[in-house]
């Protein structure tokens, strides 16, 4: 059976193969890492496929799903139940989005700013939500397509986390540039590594070690190698982008 949406087409019987291809790929880098699979979440990116696409991941084992937009999660989460999956944002918040997003999930991997992080703490206490958890998004590549934090502005966010009663400071999260080798995104996950490193030290993340979100599809082994505990990966389980006549 086919799903179309937008210019994906997805062959839902291959997820259940492809959700375990990439299981054994998370697990054999974890062991050449000398490391315990059960470290590395996955989270399958499930941002422009249907219902009926994240229902088979679903089926299949996918607990934790990630999608890139506020608006066309809703109607996602609507469907499938608020309680099917744990749900993660992980792309750019816009700051009218926000208050959509508190209710909507369960992480935000995409926190880049002492403004936006003002404007969920506050929503929480609205919307009488105790606890939220996020990741802060750093970017260490300057690229201008990307949203980020720049390393020399983590400061101020995390002195500022640290006074929030709703907000909880899970981790970090990098979107590296994309190379053909994955190996050239080494030097990215290492140094957000040792940022991390840095910040648990000084005692900055509410679960005590602080995770790392990093890695995707083409290059989540070399991630998990260089300490990922959670993997982004959407192309790898939900099949190749299919282009209509004419893009």
């Amino acid at each position: 059976m086919n799903a179309r949406f937008g210019i994906f087409v997805v062959v839902v019987s291959d997820i259940e193969r492809n959700l375990n291809e990439v299981t054994e790929r998370i697990a054999a880098a974890a062991s050449r890492a000398g490391r315990d699979p059960s470290e590395v979440t996955l989270v399958a990116v499930s941002k422009t496929h249907p219902p009926s696409v994240l229902r088979a991941a679903i089926d299949a084992g996918a607990l934790v799903l990630g999608e890139n937009k506020v608006q066309e999660a809703e109607s996602k989460i609507i469907e499938l139940g608020r309680d099917a999956a744990t749900w993660h944002l992980i792309g750019h918040l816009q700051s009218n989005k926000a208050r959509k997003a508190v209710q909507l999930f369960d992480v935000i991997e995409s926190l880049d700013s002492v403004e936006l992080a003002q404007r969920l703490e506050r929503i929480c206490i609205e919307e009488g939500r105790s606890e939220l958890a996020v990741f802060i998004q750093v970017d260490l590549a300057g690229e201008e397509t990307k949203s980020g934090i720049p390393e020399t502005e983590l400061a101020p966010l995390i002195e500022f986390l640290r006074t929030c009663k709703c907000l909880r400071l899970n981790g970090l999260m990098i979107v590296p540039p994309f190379f053909d080798d994955p190996e050239t995104t080494r030097p990215y996950f290492k140094r957000l590594r040792a940022i991390r490193d840095e910040l648990a030290a000084k005692g900055a993340f509410s679960s005590g070690r602080g995770e790392l979100s990093m890695g995707m599809s083409h290059d989540f082994e070399v991630a998990i190698e260089e300490g990922a505990t959670v993997v982004r990966v959407g192309t790898a389980i939900f099949g190749a982008r299919e282009y209509a006549a004419g893009n």
